[in-house]
């Protein structure tokens, strides 16, 4: 019995990993896809809050975040501007 528990306990706790990932790489694609860098985003306190460094990881992985980087990059080269200069 406590086998199950335990079982149902990591399964749970699995869940709500998986929610809280899916709620911070919503957040990233979103703040990216509003123009904002990838590197302030990663750095903010919603972001490093909620995730470890593993797990930051695995957002990063995602087809989504890596759409959002890419129109991010194309707006720069077609509007030209890099952010090199304030």
């Amino acid at each position: 019995m406590a086998d199950l528990a335990g079982s149902i306990r990591r399964f749970l706790q699995e869940l709500s990993t998986d929610e809280l990932e899916e709620r911070v790489l919503e957040y990233v694609v979103r703040e990216v896809g509003n123009g904002r860098k990838l590197e302030d985003t990663l750095r903010d306190p919603y972001v490093r809050n909620r995730l470890n460094e593993e797990r930051l990881d695995h957002i990063l992985e995602q087809p989504e975040v890596i759409d959002a980087i890419e129109k991010s990059i194309a707006t720069a080269f077609e509007q030209k501007d890099f952010g090199f200069t304030s």
